[in-house]
């Protein structure tokens, strides 16, 4: 064979290294673009290795493979068990997802990331076929959710990977779950609304007062209120708050955009949360006078209402300590002390039951 010959088949480059030859990224020789990549490929006779320099490599092997950061062409991933194979450059074509993020060739976060001693990289808390649904999003910007997978499923696993989750990006024959998904987004920023521009000015004017909690009853707009100046209602309702806004009471009569308005308080740090329906009086109908007692009771009409009830301030732990009180004894009385011991025990007793 002449020496020529042996000389081009000694320069060609391996077209493919086992999966567990992949290098660890956040090498020092970093190349910033794909085309600069194959440029220096195409010039040098060896491939870099992973410790930035020639000759031999390290246990990953050479780092043109298996390494988005070195110009890899697939990227594996470890998901319950199973490697997946994925593009490199198609995961950087979707540079604002997470997956994106960490094998862009542009991105610094891709530095820091580092593959197992296979040189896989291992999804946790996301099943094998929601992954699958995923990388739709990727090839077609499209993920085609199959009867068998949960949308809940998907839908947490878009939010951990920074996937958008709509009805452009979803395909699936289960309307009942997506539209609950979408309802419950469509919830949450309305209601996010409604907390900043009605809600929260009603909390602020308590707060000036010096309360801690405050109470708000949400009415129609048409609703008529009209209580008896001499003749109240008895129940306490004048110190609630009151927002007239039909269409938070609208919003409110579903359960399920109430659980969305409680995880959005929950969110602001606010305590003591309750919502639900109640009765709120318009209009007093009679007054009644009580049998052998000359006190009145007034009669109010009702009318069934949503209302929030929250509050700011930690709630501390009651004390369980026992104050005893020392009785001074009479004089020329002599104190039993196994009275007083017996005495001790009952109001002990007592406190425990009271708490």
């Amino acid at each position: 064979m002449d020496e020529q010959e042996l000389a081009s088949e000694t320069q060609a480059p391996a077209e493919r290294v086992p999966r567990s030859m992949s290098p660890v990224l956040g090498s020092s020789e970093f190349i910033n673009s794909a085309n600069s990549r194959r440029l220096q490929q195409a010039r040098s006779p060896s491939r870099l290795s992973a410790n930035g320099g020639g000759g031999k490599n390290k246990r990953f092997g050479s780092p043109g493979m298996g390494n988005p950061m070195y110009g890899s062409d697939k990227v594996t991933f470890l998901v319950e068990g199973s490697r997946v194979s994925v593009d490199a450059e198609l995961l950087g074509s979707q540079p604002d997802t997470m997956l994106g993020k960490m094998f862009c060739l542009s991105s610094v976060e891709g530095r820091l990331t580092r593959p197992n001693e296979d040189g896989d990289y291992t999804l946790k808390g996301i099943s094998l076929d929601v992954f699958r649904c995923v990388l739709g999003y990727y090839k077609s910007a499209i993920m085609d959710c199959p009867p068998h997978v949960s949308i809940r499923d998907l839908r947490e696993a878009c939010d951990y990977l920074l996937l958008p989750f709509n009805e452009k990006t979803i395909r699936c024959n289960d309307y009942c779950a997506l539209l609950h998904e979408l309802s419950n987004d469509g919830a949450k920023e309305l209601f996010e609304s409604f907390l900043s521009d009605q809600i929260r000015p009603v909390m602020v004017q308590c707060a000036k007062r010096g309360d801690r909690e405050c109470h708000i009853v949400f009415l129609c707009e048409d609703d008529v209120v009209e209580w008896d100046p001499d003749h109240p209602p008895s129940s306490g309702e004048e110190y609630y708050e009151v927002v007239r806004c039909t269409q938070l009471y609208r919003f409110f009569k579903y359960v399920e955009n109430r659980d969305v308005a409680k995880d959005v308080l929950r969110e602001r740090s606010l305590k003591k949360i309750r919502m639900g329906i109640e009765g709120y009086p318009t209009h007093m109908e009679k007054l009644r006078r009580r049998p052998n007692s000359d006190r009145t009771e007034v009669v109010y009409n009702y009318i069934q209402r949503p209302f929030v009830h929250c509050g700011w301030e930690v709630e501390e732990a009651r004390s369980r300590h026992v104050d005893f009180q020392c009785v001074k004894p009479k004089p020329g009385l002599t104190p039993d002390p196994e009275a007083a011991y017996l005495l001790a025990g009952d109001m002990a007793a007592e406190q425990q039951e009271a708490d």
